[in-house]
This record gives structure tokens, C-alpha cells and sequence, in this order.
């Protein structure tokens, strides 16, 4: 998948769940570094986008 098309307030599917349970991520910032937001637990983390490339699962809404 490609992060290229993502902008802030989209919601996408990473392929590994994070330890809450919830695999759906919020982008909140999007550039050289994205900064997602845990649908499930509200928790934020800043990730580069080589790494979100590869974790990418699919795109839920835009």
C-alpha cells in the first residue's frame, strides 16, 4: 500500500494489531513522519512513512 494518498483525518488498517486490541488507525499529520491516533485506546505515535509503507494494510475511509 502507498502512503501518498493519505491526508489528516483519514482512517486506515495497519497488518498487525496494536496490544489494545484495535488494528484501525487515525492520521493526524502526514509528511516525512505521520502521527496516527489508536481508535481504540486514543494513544498517539509518530511512525516515518518507510515503515507505514510496509505496515500498511488498506485504507477504511478518506
Amino acid at each position: 500500500m502507498n502512503t501518498i494518498g493519505l491526508k489528516s483525518g483519514d482512517i486506515i488498517r495497519l497488518k498487525k494489531v496494536h496490544p489494545c486490541g484495535e488494528d484501525k488507525w487515525e492520521v493526524l499529520r502526514s509528511g516525512v513522519d505521520f502521527k496516527l491516533r489508536c481508535i481504540g485506546c486514543d494513544r498517539t505515535v509518530w511512525i516515518p512513512r518507510r515503515k507505514l509503507d510496509k505496515r500498511i494494510k488498506s485504507i477504511v475511509s478518506d
